[in-house]
């Protein structure tokens, strides 16, 4: 136990003079990795001509799912693959549920260092069920175990952020979940140059990217996790006085234990609202590029046909545009992350949701409207805000989570609200792929069918509006007794700045922590590959505008 005796929570209480400043990008080191996980479809394509290696071969028509899934000889179906999406954030809500209670108490370096081994160990797996062509083994590693890497690692800052950051909880949360928005801008173009580089006649190129980035993710994310530091209790920001307990009554300065959670009204409205509000999003966010070149056609390159009156090339030009569109909304999915969190410092966190369901229900309204009138710059605009709000209320709940329950255990409680994620990642995206299926089914035309979609997201945003309206603060029977709080301190290994004013910091002197150099350092480590990723997917999203 000794030789690991640096993981534990008590090594990580940063000591006097720590710069809180060095938190934020370990914490993106994390996000950044882990959100290639948005990225992975970048790999269907090639994984769908695994042993063809040119062009897929097909499985016999009357061959099982089940002997499809263990067979050696025909390559996967690109829908057979995408379940790997499904298990990633089914397996995120239920690994940040379960362990959200033991981060709490285990600290976030320890359960960033085991999301580290989960993520980067499922793609080594990953990577031998490509080689051997086992389908399950992809499932089981980057779905399973990858997903499991995923609930930690998404939630092991956001107790510690909203700590070191009382004054301004929404952006520092917004500054490390926008990286989880934007790892997949990092990772895409990162894996479809590995991948060339890796291909052989013989070969995809697939496994041995899995292995490279495997590698890659682990250094980031071990530094990340190893960088972590939590504030002894009672430190706050020098020169920072806490906002009087009447300045806003829907933020307490009491605290929830997360195992009470269930049973309050609160968490289930907020829960509600985070589900409709991901559903809705999610369904734009699967169906942008269809939707754009079905809708608009021969539109986007300058002539006047219908989607399914174009030739090959014609399709393959509306296909380039739509790969600049999804590119686009991926800059502003990553954007409102920061920018809504970071607001709803200023207006609240029950405000900024209302902008989001208020605006949302009138921009999903619209947009059959703005379609049918060919206004294509509109049309664009409207989605890029949808999917700023999408990425901003992901970014803002921890923040709505610490106001109304306290930061004691605010990971534990976003780690059981994250189910809302998972259940929207199942329920959203067949919800809005079956309505379109139907409409085609019955004769509505491709540029028509997605109309009643959006009004059914519209529909989804006005119940969020009224479940956020229900939202008041938490009444007094649910909070932790003084004795409650001072057990679970003791649980959490907390201790007071005046207790750890002498205590070494778990690996680097304090100095050292405040010194510029190191913290500039830090921001550069993960600035460069993240604006890296900015410049490639503004190159893809400039073809919207020639």
């Amino acid at each position: 136990m000794a030789l690991f005796g640096f993981l534990d929570k008590e090594h990580t209480i940063a000591g006097p003079g720590f710069n809180r400043w060095l938190v934020p990008p370990a914490a993106l080191a994390i996000h950044l990795c882990i959100g290639m996980a948005y990225g992975f479809s970048v790999f269907w394509l090639p994984l769908s001509k695994a042993l063809g290696i040119t062009e897929s071969l097909a499985c016999p028509a009357d061959m099982g799912f089940m002997a499809q899934v263990m067979a050696t000889t025909c390559d996967w179906k690109i829908s057979m693959l995408g379940w790997m999406y499904t298990l990633f954030f089914v397996f995120l809500g239920l690994a940040a549920w379960l362990f959200g209670g033991w981060l709490e108490h285990a600290g976030p370096r320890k359960a960033g260092l085991v999301s580290a081994v989960c993520w980067c160990g499922g793609l080594v797996i990953s990577a031998f069920g490509v080689y051997t062509h086992q389908i399950w083994l992809m499932w089981l590693g980057s779905g399973v175990i990858g997903g499991i890497g995923l609930g930690l690692g998404y939630i092991s800052p956001v107790s510690t952020l909203i700590k070191w950051f009382p004054d301004r909880r929404g952006m520092a949360t917004g500054m490390a979940i926008m990286g989880f928005g934007g790892g997949a801008m990092i990772g895409a173009p990162l894996a479809d140059r590995l991948m060339k580089y890796f291909a052989t006649p013989a070969s995809v190129g697939v496994w041995e990217t899995f292995l490279a980035l495997a590698a890659i993710y682990f250094v980031f994310m071990v530094a990340g996790a190893m960088t972590y530091r939590v504030p002894a209790t009672g430190w706050k920001p020098e020169g920072w006085t806490a906002p009087a307990k009447t300045a806003n009554t829907m933020i307490t300065a009491r605290h929830v234990h997360a195992s009470r959670v269930w049973g309050i009204p609160q968490f289930w409205l907020i829960w509600g609202v985070l589900f409709l509000n991901v559903s809705a999003g999610i369904g734009i966010l699967g169906m942008a590029s269809p939707l754009l070149q079905e809708v608009f056609g021969g539109q986007l390159i300058g002539v006047d046909l219908g989607f399914n009156e174009l030739d090959a090339a014609q399709k393959g030009q509306i296909a380039a545009i739509a790969a600049g569109f999804t590119g686009l909304l991926s800059l502003f999915n990553i954007g409102g992350r920061f920018a809504w969190a970071s607001c709803s410092d200023y207006i609240g966190r029950k405000a900024t949701y209302f902008v989001f369901l208020i605006l949302g229900f009138f921009l999903y309204a619209a947009i059959p409207s703005m379609a049918h009138a060919g206004q294509l710059a509109l049309f664009v605009g409207f989605i890029c805000i949808i999917l700023s709000m999408y990425g901003g209320g992901f970014a803002t709940v921890p923040a709505y989570l610490a106001d109304l329950f306290g930061t004691q255990m605010v990971g534990a409680i976003h780690g059981r609200l994250l189910t809302a994620w998972a259940a929207a990642g199942v329920l959203g995206p067949i919800l809005i792929n079956y309505i379109r299926e139907y409409q085609i089914a019955n004769g509505v035309p491709k540029a028509q069918a997605y109309d009643v979609t959006m009004y059914v997201l519209a529909g989804l945003v006005v119940v969020g509006i009224v479940l956020n309206a229900m939202i008041r603060p938490v009444a007094d029977k649910y909070f932790m007794t003084d004795a409650e709080l001072a057990a679970e301190k003791k649980l959490a290994h907390e201790r007071d700045v005046s207790a750890s004013s002498g205590m070494r910091t778990g690996g680097g002197a304090a100095g050292v922590a405040s010194s510029p150099a190191v913290t500039a350092f830090a921001w550069m480590a993960v600035g460069i590959p993240l604006m890296f990723g900015i410049w490639v997917t503004l190159q893809k999203a400039s073809v919207l505008f020639k």
